[in-house]
């Protein structure tokens, strides 16, 4: 049996997780070995709601590399096929899920979300960009224009 690390979310839930689950942040490891194993690790800027997330991403993909008969237990695109479908969460869990992973330290979560949001912008015009993310246009007509001016390859 596999050792247990607690883990403390900023609202105070408390998690209990395997070892090689939690592991896969390298935040986690790098406290664990600093603290040892005994008393929980907070990770004050992770809520329950996106940690819990989190977690379910991390076991997922400890359970997919598994060896069976010298073999992966998850295919390629089976990997692919449920990453995809984790990912599919309203923009705000989204850009909780890129700050945890970054603050976590897992590399493959955040590649994979940021690859999420840079898909939602590509082929898009920044008019379109500003509302799929609900961003102001701070600039005057005028300011506008000049950026255009200056920048004229970016919009070809």
């Amino acid at each position: 049996m596999a050792d247990k690390v607690k883990l403390r979310s900023s609202d105070q839930q408390m998690f209990e997780v395997e070892e090689d689950v939690a592991f896969q942040s390298l935040t986690v490891k790098n406290m664990s070995e600093d603290t040892g194993l005994d008393a929980p690790i907070p990770l004050p800027n992770v809520s329950s709601k996106i940690l819990a997330k989190v977690i379910e991403y991390c076991k997922y993909h400890v359970d997919a590399e598994q060896k069976a008969d010298d073999k992966p237990s998850k295919t390629e695109e089976e990997i692919k096929t449920w990453d995809l479908d984790f990912v599919k969460v309203d923009q705000s869990t989204l850009f909780e899920l890129i700050l945890a992973a970054n603050y976590l330290n897992i590399k493959s979560l955040l590649d994979l979300t940021c690859l999420t949001v840079a898909n939602m912008i590509k082929g898009k015009t920044p008019e379109e960009i500003r509302k799929t993310f609900n961003i102001v246009n701070d600039f005057t007509p005028e300011e506008e224009e000049e950026v255009r001016k200056e920048n004229q390859w970016a919009f070809e």
